[in-house]
């Protein structure tokens, strides 16, 4: 016999309320008890906790072979190695090397630094439009165009009267 397509029961219906309810404020109570690091937009580990998250409260709800406290045990091992992960960061300069990338200089003086732009396979179009959402139209608006670690880019804009695009704080 093949499995039912649109509906199986209102046991399965029922379920997924329950454990939905149940998974959803566990991992609430859960991210807001470890801070709001967990969560963030940092580096690679945090976009790999922030997806498994979502796959294990997925799995919870939708596999009946899954029970809650087992889904409960997995976003607490997740959460804990992430703030592993971070403390460990935070301590050690080296562990943080190891773990997180540097940001890269994309753009300097005006120009686009093409040997950086080909390591990080980021392409003009992609920092022009960086620019625009900065509000900058031209690339002599701007002193720099950093690629940050979370893949994110800030252009640093020229200041008024100085050529560096930095201020002249002496």
């Amino acid at each position: 016999m093949t499995e039912p397509i649109f509906f199986d029961s209102w046991f399965g219906l029922a379920r997924v309320v329950v454990v939905g309810v149940a998974a959803y404020a566990v991992l609430i109570v859960m991210l807001r008890s470890s801070g709001k690091r967990t969560l963030s937009k940092m580096n690679a580990f945090d976009l790999i906790v922030t997806v498994a998250l979502g796959s294990t409260l997925a799995t919870v709800l939708l596999t009946d072979s899954v029970p809650l406290a087992e889904g409960v045990v997995a976003f607490a091992l997740l959460i804990c190695l992430q703030y592993a992960i971070t403390w460990l960061s935070v301590r050690w300069p080296w562990f943080q090397h190891m773990i997180k990338a540097e940001p890269t200089l994309l753009v300097h003086d005006g120009r686009y630094l093409e040997a950086a732009l080909r390591h990080q396979r980021v392409t003009r179009e992609e920092v022009d439009a960086a620019l625009r959402a900065s509000g900058k139209s031209d690339l002599s608006e701007v002193h720099s165009v950093v690629l940050e670690t979370d893949g994110s880019m800030t252009v640093i804009p020229r200041a008024a009267g100085s050529p560096s695009g930095f201020a002249d704080t002496t």
